[in-house]
């Protein structure tokens, strides 16, 4: 789907919505009841969307219509060799490659278990074509979102989804080895202690323990040289002010690497296994762990992503597409 009008003019989208009826384009509306949500009626636009194939066909009907001046900019031709997916509900659109690694639901929850808030400074490292961190930037009005990604392919998808979702005052991409030395982050607005939160979902299966995959872009996003988690603790920590918080996914078998990365560096680390079915062992962990901080270690219950019969749980469907957020702390710790 791409945005076609973005406007908090009620009479301007029945108008809209008319004409699209009228010629037979399909289209839907988001945003209509968020104002209700938020206490703020009539403040925040509403997004008219039409499919992809339908894109041409909308602008001009609006053209002929006299409301020109409503289209949202042109958008970037769909490459061959990406597709173009809505997640989060079709809240959120995300471009991507066709083949090698794509967004899964560990970007998602990853998103949902970071603890922003509005007019925070958010880092995701590690970002691939953004869509955890900009899942953040939906689910947090006004957060400041920077998304670091290695690959400069990924980066620049990464570019397009910031604009596709409108999104561009307070997100941006650049092209970063978090891993590299850290007199390269400043020149990329990411000095030290400048960030309040860092998520990040680092490759995490071992080089050499898998048989490895063809694709360069699978192989760099799912495998991990021995060390390399230090490294991006070591980076998210130089990164976060002296209370800033940090987040990760990780496979479940990995979590003492992971707690090994966070001693010393994070304390009040809490743990959330994510389990694929309800009564099976986990395949994931969530996890959370703040600068200067001394709360002990907590073991959360865990999200069954579907129930013993495989069906999506109503946990998981509201985090995965109502885009309600997974804290993994409360205000005390």
């Amino acid at each position: 789907m791409q945005e076609l009008v973005r406007t908090n003019n009620a009479v301007l989208i029945t108008a809209i919505e008319a004409l699209l009826n009228g010629a037979g384009i399909p289209h839907i509306v988001l945003d209509r009841h968020m104002s209700v949500l938020e206490g703020s009626l009539g403040i925040l636009p509403r997004r008219i969307l039409v499919a992809g194939e339908h894109w041409e066909a909308a602008r001009q009907l609006l053209e002929e219509a006299g409301l020109a001046h409503e289209l949202r900019p042109g958008q970037p031709e769909l490459r061959s060799d990406t597709t173009d997916d809505a997640v989060l509900g079709g809240r959120l659109r995300i471009r991507q490659r066709r083949k090698g690694h794509r967004v899964g639901h560990d970007a998602i929850l990853l998103a949902a278990a970071t603890a922003a808030r509005s007019g925070d400074r958010v880092v995701e490292f590690g970002a691939g074509v953004g869509a955890a961190g900009l899942a953040v930037a939906v689910r947090v009005p006004d957060a400041e979102v920077t998304l670091a990604e290695i690959d400069p392919e990924l980066a620049e998808l990464a570019r397009d989804n910031i604009g596709l979702n409108g999104l561009e005052a307070r997100v941006r991409s650049v092209t970063l080895d978090v891993t590299g030395p850290p007199e390269a982050f400043p020149a990329h607005g990411l000095a030290a202690g400048s960030a309040d939160h860092v998520l990040m979902n680092p490759p995490f299966n071992p080089a050499g323990t898998q048989r490895a995959s063809p694709d360069p872009g699978r192989r760099l996003a799912h495998s991990v040289a021995e060390g390399a988690l230090d490294g991006w603790v070591a980076a998210a920590a130089r990164t976060l002010h002296t209370a800033g918080t940090l987040t990760l996914i990780w496979r479940a078998d990995g979590l003492p690497d992971v707690l090994a990365a966070l001693d010393g560096r994070f304390g009040g680390v809490c743990v959330l296994p994510v389990y694929g079915r309800a009564g099976q062992p986990a395949i994931r962990v969530l996890v959370a762990g703040r600068k200067g901080n001394r709360a002990p270690f907590a073991l959360l219950p865990g999200l069954a992503l579907n129930d013993e019969e495989g069906r999506p749980t109503p946990e998981a469907e509201a985090i995965l597409r109502g885009g309600e957020a997974l804290p993994l702390r409360s205000e005390e710790r």
